[in-house]
Order: C-alpha cells, then structure tokens, then sequence
C-alpha cells in the first residue's frame, strides 16, 4: 500500500522499524534496530564516524532494503511496495549532491520532482509547479537569488536550495544527513534557523537529522537516538538522551553535555 497524497496528521506512525539488521560483504552495519518515529517529531541520530548513521538513514530512505527484520516508510512495507512512487514521499537532503552544471536555483529545486540531479531533457515544470519553486525559494530566503548558478552558491545558500528541493513533493518524511557539512558558524546558524522555521510552517512533518555534532542540533528538535556500533544505545525524548552519561557511552569517551535554550553542546571530560 502507498501513502496518501495528503499530509498525515501529527501523532501518525510515519516510520516503523523492528530488528532490523543489514549486512554488507559478511559485515553487520545494522544490529536488531528498533525505532518508531511519528509525524511531528523531529529527530536527532547521533552517533561517532562509521557507527551506522546514513545506513540507518539510507533504509528510512528506502533506498537500502534491511537483511532482516521488517521496515515501514508511511504506511508501506518496504518490499512489498513500488519504491521509485514511495520516495516521492520522502524528502532527502544531502549536502555531498553531486549537481557539477551551473543551474539556477529554481532548476535545482525543480529537480526535486523528477529525482534526478540534472534537469532532465524535455521535461518542463507546469505553471503550478514553477510557482511551487518559487514560494519554496523565498521561503527559504532564497528570493533574490533566482538567477544564481549552483557553481557560484556558498555553501549555506547549497544547504537551503537542497532543502526546498527536497519540499517540493510535500513530502511528509525530511531526512537530513548531515546538512551542515562544510558550513562555517553563520551558514550553519542560518540552516538551522532554517530547520527551525519549517516546523511552524509544517509542523506536521517528521524530520531525521543525522549527525555527530551535537552543536549541529536545531532548537526545534523533540527526540533523539543515539547509535553505537551498529546498535541504537538509547532513543526518546532529546533531553532524556543527550546526557553526558549516554553520550560519552555512546562515544566510548567522556564527553560533558549542556543544554541551553534548546540548543546542545559538548565538550571533552566529565
């Protein structure tokens, strides 16, 4: 069964994954994984370098499919259900994306409706889909910069227009594998503000961060999961988390953790 067009309402089971396992050349990523995540929580996967993280994120993606143990993206299993129609679904935002040409901002965004990295030969928005990529521009604060190439962009205005492209199949799944990739303080601060903002705007969507900076972390997140190893350690609400005990667990190092105003930070040591 696909998911409906329409938006599911907050509290609705988007993402359901139980003893998942994945293994690759005779090696475990994935160990007996276990996650729910409903439609207005925005999550935090936090984890060291290699420990699972964009595996995980690449099965709620479904652009993995698990070894063992089941996993259901909207309502669909994955498996038994057409996977190019349930990504339409499902926004995905990569800051590595592999674009070279130098489109203008709208095109990139207009790619998010084909799937594909360049703009597609004969292919042509309609009226309605072109101002669709123009509200998601100045949404993003975009607006006046239309016309710039994607090879002129900084960093931080490629995070946003990888962000409205990722929106404009309303999708009702956000996942973000490490968006703020290669952003120095400013840009990072506004992408997050970004992240923030959508929440009022949708703030019916499910959103996946990834990451392994905690100072990375928008102030809208609700929840988070900690992975270890190829194994979820710890999952549920951010603040009963993100201590220094699970995380310096997590991290097989001692790492104090703060909190202030909703926004997280770590540094070494208890």
């Amino acid at each position: 069964m696909l998911p409906s067009s329409s938006s599911p309402e907050i509290g609705t089971e988007v993402l359901k994954l139980e003893h998942v396992g994945l293994v690759r050349g005779g090696r475990p990523l994935l160990i007996d994984v276990n996650l729910t995540v409903h439609a207005g929580e925005r999550w935090a996967v936090i984890g060291a370098n290699g420990a699972g993280k964009s595996t995980l994120l690449s099965l709620c993606g479904a652009v993995q499919h698990p070894t063992s143990g089941t996993v259901d993206v909207l309502g669909a299993r994955l498996g038994r259900v057409e996977i190019r129609e349930l990504r339409t679904h499902i926004g995905h935002v990569n800051p590595r994306h592999p674009l070279q040409s130098p489109l203008p901002i709208l095109d990139v965004i207009l790619t998010g409706l084909t799937g594909s990295v360049e703009k597609m030969m004969r292919w042509e928005p309609t009226a309605v889909e072109s101002a669709r990529a123009l509200e998601l521009a100045t949404l993003l604060g975009l607006g006046s910069k239309l016309a710039e190439p994607w090879t002129t962009l900084s960093q931080g205005e490629r995070g946003r227009t990888l962000i409205a492209r990722a929106l404009i199949t309303d999708p009702a799944l956000l996942l973000l594998d490490e968006p703020s990739t290669g952003l120095d303080v400013a840009a990072r601060e506004q992408l997050l503000e970004t992240v923030d903002h959508l929440v009022s705007v949708r703030p019916e969507l499910a959103t996946l961060l990834v990451t392994h900076h905690l100072e990375e972390l928008p102030s809208s997140t609700t929840h988070a999961a900690l992975v270890t190893d190829g194994r979820i350690s710890a999952q549920g609400l951010a603040r009963e988390v993100l201590t220094t005990e699970a995380v310096s667990e997590s991290f097989n190092y001692p790492i104090r953790i703060s909190e202030h105003e909703g926004r997280w930070s770590a540094r070494a040591g208890r």
